[in-house]
């Protein structure tokens, strides 16, 4: 065992100068070398306790291994350059274990596990401790979004379809699609966290080591190691079946996805020329002392942009070769622990954003006047074809849509003049805040999920 390290050596890596995404977030702190050391740690020490339990050692080294086991006494930058001889810190971190233990108790240390063992069950411990974080910001973003939703029931704004103002919506129907989505988010990492299994199979997954240290029955090891880890006790070995890792990518990867959704609708409607939406507290530049950027929105989405290459590479890793593989357990370590920051990192940003976000009511209705009226030619389309018929309806929208441009005047003020339509109360059918369908009964809908 080493010296502990300097509070600067400690941190470095861990820091987040080019992640201000996570840097600071609980899941980077959950999520971090000291968090790793921890969780294989508690791995190693929970393992000893289990074998007490059944009787394949003494409780005394149980206490010893327990005791030992405090990451004040490791040197994480030590471990990590050892970790080169053998390819994964498991192999110095026993070493360091089993000396701080003690000569008595020192070979109980590890006793049957091989390196995947504790570092596959050290991963499972930080991705929980990881997930919890996240789910309480995905929560205060759902609070906050459901409150739009109701406050903005009734705040008629543009659609917009492929960048073009389509037909009249409602900004409280925006914020109860982003908040389905983070509900959607919740419920993935919820399930999966709630699954996510201890690793103990020995060498090559068969558990015979235990078996050959005195267990009659190595599989109620397993359950016993799980119990006192938290986790769930899995069905098999899984070396080679990344099942639990593959559970976490996705969820995770659709998780800044769909945040990334909401953030990207913010970065459009908070643009200067549109100015609909802004955050309760943007970012400064540089070189430009008037801007207030949407710093929120973008960390965001930068989140969803690198989410999935990072979840492709744990998918890749599935594809494991014969017991335990080489290379693609080693390739899952930093993408899903990039991963867990990127998704905790938004998810603290999105509750930010959320609980900030400030919306421009008299901007949208203004904004629903910007094609002179054509926003409800929809609606006019198909009101007008049962009483001038379809074809002449269409011939008469296109024209007056052509007019409405080339004379600068407003489509219902056009519509006014036809006189195949003077016995037609045209004020409802050309006011945009007539036309939101079923939005309201959609965002009620909506907000009846918990």
């Amino acid at each position: 065992m080493t010296s502990p390290a300097s509070p600067a050596s400690s941190a470095e890596a861990d820091a987040g100068l080019l992640g201000p995404g996570w840097a600071g977030s609980p899941a980077a702190s959950a999520s971090g070398d000291t968090a790793f050391l921890r969780a294989l740690l508690d791995a190693e020490a929970a393992l000893t306790r289990a074998q007490a339990t059944l009787g394949l050692a003494p409780a005394e080294a149980a206490d010893a291994v327990t005791r030992a086991a405090d990451p004040a006494r490791f040197d994480v930058r030590a471990l990590a350059e050892r970790a080169r001889a053998g390819g994964n810190p498991v192999i110095p971190l026993v070493a360091d274990l089993t000396r701080a233990v003690g000569e008595e108790y020192g070979p109980y240390v590890h006793r049957g596990a091989t390196s995947q063992d504790i570092m596959d069950t050290a991963t499972m411990l930080v991705a929980v401790r990881t997930l919890d974080p996240v789910l309480a910001d995905l929560a205060r973003t759902e609070a906050a979004l459901a409150r739009l939703a109701r406050e903005h029931r009734d705040t008629v704004m543009p659609g917009r379809t492929l960048t073009q103002h389509a037909v009249p919506t409602t900004f409280g129907l925006k914020a109860a699609g982003w908040r389905s989505l983070v509900l959607d988010a919740r419920d993935r990492i919820t399930q999966v966290r709630d699954t996510l299994p201890a690793q103990l199979g020995g060498a090559a997954g068969t558990l015979a080591a235990f078996a050959a240290y005195g267990a009659d029955d190595a599989t109620a090891l397993t359950e016993a190691y799980a119990r006192e880890l938290g986790l769930r006790a899995p069905l098999l070995p899984w070396h080679t079946l990344r099942t639990p890792v593959a559970d976490l990518a996705g969820c995770l990867a659709f998780t800044a996805g769909a945040l990334g959704k909401a953030a990207a609708d913010v970065l459009v409607l908070c643009r200067t020329e549109i100015a609909e939406l802004a955050e309760g507290s943007g970012g400064g530049s540089s070189a430009m002392p008037h801007k207030a950027n949407p710093v929120r929105a973008t960390l965001i989405a930068a989140a969803a942009r690198r989410a999935p290459q990072l979840a492709a590479t744990l998918y890749g890793s599935l594809a494991a070769e014969d017991e335990r593989p080489a290379g693609a357990w080693h390739a899952e370590w930093e993408p899903l622990r990039d991963l867990l920051r990127l998704a905790g990192g938004a998810a603290r940003d999105a509750a930010e954003l959320a609980e900030g976000l400030r919306v421009d009511s008299d901007a949208m209705r203004a904004h629903l006047g910007l094609t002179h009226g054509l926003i409800v030619s929809e609606r006019l389309s198909a009101e007008l074809a049962p009483l001038i018929g379809r074809a002449r309806a269409k011939e008469l929208l296109t024209e007056l849509a052509r007019r409405t441009y080339t004379e600068g005047r407003g489509l219902g003020e056009l519509l006014v003049e036809q006189s195949e339509l003077k016995d037609i109360d045209l004020g409802p059918l050309t006011d945009p805040t007539r036309y939101t369908g079923s939005a309201g009964a959609l965002i009620d809908r909506a907000l009846e999920r918990h």
